[in-house]
């Protein structure tokens, strides 16, 4: 069996800075290996090595090998040395393929999709190809399906648990609230989750000892004509902001109930407990007047709407009517199950195209999608940024050849074109993307955009688009563990960390109940399984943006802070006063937390008293 592993080298985030012309500074920045990458190239290691411990050297067309490939600058081949090595150590046959030229600058995902597909064709056949879930540096999660759709290959995302018999994969597949099981036969392409396996990591010694042979060059004209690079970026960045956080740091000194107190008066001085906005909704946009006649019909912006997400669909309906009034078009709803027309009016929507058949397995949608999208030219496409929406608007975009930006926080029309704004290095930058393409796609964070107020009830058109299952990927169940919307929404966030036992999480009840808060977590809570990682917030896990975010028993390292960048307040709870939260808060209590909240809830009951009793 041979298995081919795509590696994207990144740039460390503490080294991280801008130039000045406010684009990322590369030059003399430590780079390394994208965490999710680490799992596979581990796991297919382990699945090479376990082939050839299983069968005898008299068998060696049985033998399995790795190859590892990266489009980078040639500074990329040190993670191909790493992968290498990684590999070499445990036994396993390994190359290494480095993807580079000049002619590959500026490729967005799409470009990245079509010159690693150029090179595994090139290089292949594959049995399977292993990608990581996302990158840290842009979060889209996009190549990997990109990459499927233009092979003509299955694919299943965030894979957590693997076993692989007789040619076919049978996967766990971790998505953003709950689990996905599911059997693809090989060939196919699959994305690692961070903790499918122990990670690859080889020190600078191990790396530089893999001798010079194992690693192999390849330029764009060995590709084929092309064309690459930006020449074939669908999409191109523009202004790009910083978003510069400065907390106050302030310490607090005194008692603990003097502490409290303080803690408490300063946090109605910020609005962070402003009872008029505690437990609110989401921001309405009440002036988007509904058409009365029939639809256009000329180029409307389509919103793909998610099975059983009515948030996700009502948020994303709403901003495409307010969209729409601009461009003078329409908002169209593309389902996949049953949901009222009557409901899908009242958040937005002027049309309905009921795709039939799809049965809302992701390769499947997306074949609607692109059908629908062909014939119809839309103006825009907006789909949910979660694991399903976004293979859906990948392969969609791979196959229409359409500009997709991924994970975007705002959207805005500009001389009659789709402006997506989308973050970078976890919320640090935020950047203007624009798609050249006649059809512009997005996928859009949730709880990020306003709501429509809603709209009269009205009949509306519904049209079926039949769709033939493909059957490539056999989903054996669904099932949800949590609501992904749940820190999205909510305006104040606890987030606890290792120093507080799970066992306890009941004594935070009060706390959480008197602020109407959900509970976060850090990486290494969800990893214990103490939480569900829709809760995990920070890099690899989600960005949030309450009113306020309370810090408890959290050493505050970047990975997990940089997730509540956009949070109004950061109130930080810690025993340890070197921890590195407190230069990432507002406000510090340093003390036991078993005694801090107490002294907290009840400051907060006596401020709080009459807008309680209201």
């Amino acid at each position: 069996m041979r298995i081919a592993v795509l590696i994207k080298q990144v740039p460390a985030f503490e080294e991280m800075e801008l130039g000045p012309d406010g684009r990322l500074r590369r030059d003399g920045l430590e780079l390394e290996m994208n965490p999710y990458c680490r799992r596979a190239v581990s796991q297919a290691v382990e699945l090479a090595a376990n082939s050839v411990a299983a069968h005898s050297v008299a068998q060696p067309e049985s033998m399995s090998s790795c190859t590892f490939v990266t489009l980078a600058p040639p500074s990329g081949e040190d993670v191909l040395r790493e992968a290498l090595a990684w590999a070499l150590e445990r036994g396993v046959e390994a190359e290494g393929v480095l993807v580079t030229d000049r002619a590959f600058a500026g490729s967005d995902t799409l470009a990245t999709a079509r010159a690693l597909a150029a090179t595994l064709e090139r290089e292949g056949p594959f049995d399977l190809v292993l990608v990581g879930r996302n990158s840290v540096d842009a979060d889209t999660g996009q190549v990997g399906p990109e990459l499927a759709e233009l092979l003509d290959l299955p694919f299943l995302t965030g894979v957590r648990h693997l076993h692989l018999a007789d040619r076919v994969v049978h996967a766990r597949c971790e998505h953003d609230d709950g689990w996905v099981q599911a059997e693809v036969v090989l060939p196919a392409i699959l994305s690692t989750a961070e903790r499918l396996i122990e990670p690859c990591k080889v020190d600078p010694p191990g790396r530089a000892a893999v001798p010079a042979r194992f690693v192999r060059t390849r330029c764009a004209q060995e590709l084929g004509p092309g064309p690459w690079g930006q020449a074939a970026s669908p999409t191109r960045v523009g202004h790009v902001r910083v978003h510069e956080v400065t907390r106050e740091r302030l310490v607090l000194e005194g008692s603990l109930d003097e502490q409290a107190e303080a803690a408490v008066e300063l946090l109605i001085a910020r609005g962070a407990l402003d009872r008029d906005a505690v437990g609110a909704d989401v921001a309405m946009v009440p002036d988007v007047p509904s058409r009365n006649g029939p639809i256009t019909g000329e180029q409307p912006i389509a919103v793909v709407v998610e099975p059983h997400r009515p948030h996700d669909a009502r948020e994303l309906l709403g901003t495409a009517a307010r969209l729409a009034v601009q461009i003078g078009s329409d908002a169209v709803a593309i389902t996949f199950d049953a949901e009222d027309p009557a409901v899908l009016a009242s958040w937005g929507a002027d049309a309905v195209i009921a795709v039939d058949g799809a049965e809302a397995v992701e390769e499947d949608a997306a074949y609607a999608l692109a059908r629908w999208a062909a014939a119809n030219e839309p103006w825009g496409v907006l789909v949910p940024s979660t694991s399903w929406g976004r293979e859906v608007s990948s392969r969609a975009a791979a196959a229409l050849g359409a500009g997709l930006t991924g994970d975007a926080v705002g959207l805005e029309v500009d001389a009659g074109r789709l402006v997506a704004w989308k973050p970078a290095f976890g919320g640090q930058l935020v950047a203007a993307i624009t798609a050249s393409s006649p059809v512009q796609m997005a996928t859009v964070r949730v709880g990020v955009l306003p709501l429509l107020a809603p709209r009269p009830a009205r009949a509306i058109p519904v049209t079926s688009l039949p769709v033939e299952a493909r059957g490539r990927v056999k989903v054996l169940a669904r099932t949800r563990e949590d609501d992904l919307d749940a820190l999205a929404e909510s305006h104040t966030v606890v987030g606890v960390g290792q120093g507080v036992d799970p066992a306890e999480y009941h004594s935070l009840g009060p706390l959480l109940q008197c602020l109407g808060a959900e509970l976060g977590a850090t990486r290494k809570v969800t990893d214990q399984g103490w939480l569900p990682r829709a809760r995990q917030i920070g890099i690899t896990g989600r960005s949030i943006a309450p009113r306020l975010y309370i810090a408890i028993g959290a050493s505050g390292k970047f990975n997990h802070m940089v997730g509540v960048r956009a949070a109004g307040t950061a109130l930080a709870i810690n025993s340890d006063p070197a921890a590195p939260v407190f230069a990432a808060s507002d406000i510090g209590i340093i003390a036991d937390w078993h005694d801090a909240v107490p002294a907290l809830v009840c400051a907060l009951v006596r401020a709080l008293e009459p807008t309680l009793e209201r």
